[in-house]
């Protein structure tokens, strides 16, 4: 599987508008801990929203998608370290599986699993009664953001053009 099958063209963000502080919060401080939480709800509103403006979502399950996949995120953090980030959910507004990527100049913290800032997200929406393909897409991210090559030119993209040549020209599982 390709990422290119289920990233939608016309939701990807080049430069996320979500503000944030560059640092990583420390651990066990409250105070930061919202904020993380906060910079999390963002970044998903907005990846969600781009979602819905590429018409792929209804204005009125916005809202619940933000929702579900901060819910998941309540389970563990999807900063899965080396700056990338995987929110992702399976909810019934989802009529196959659907996705975008969203890139952060300056990154963001996400409680990543290495502490680091986040500066690629990609975020999963898929139906509920299709675990199999969620885990397909899931296993499909992981394997091309283990290269470090493919990163390091996904992050130097400027353009919702650039990002999606990019991930044309990637092979499955890069």
């Amino acid at each position: 599987m390709r990422l290119c099958n289920f990233i939608v063209r016309d939701a990807i963000i080049p430069s996320l508008a979500a503000p944030g502080p560059s640092a990583p919060a420390p651990q066990g401080d409250a105070r930061d801990a919202a904020t993380v939480r906060a910079v999390k709800e963002t970044v998903i509103r907005e990846m969600v929203g781009a979602l819905h403006a590429a018409g792929h979502f209804r204005a009125t399950d916005v809202d619940e998608i933000v929702r579900a996949v901060l819910r998941r995120e309540d389970l563990g953090t999807t900063g899965i370290g080396r700056h990338i980030a995987i929110p992702h959910s399976r909810h019934p507004a989802a009529d196959r599986l659907i996705g975008t990527l969203a890139l952060s100049r300056d990154g963001l913290p996400f409680d990543s699993l290495d502490g680091e800032p986040v500066y690629v997200f990609i975020l999963l929406v898929s139906p509920q009664d299709r675990p199999g393909d969620h885990l397909r897409a899931l296993e499909a991210v992981v394997r091309t953001m283990r290269n470090d090559d493919f990163v390091r030119q996904l992050r130097a993209c400027q353009t919702r053009e650039e990002i999606w040549a990019l991930l044309e020209s990637a092979a499955p599982g890069w």
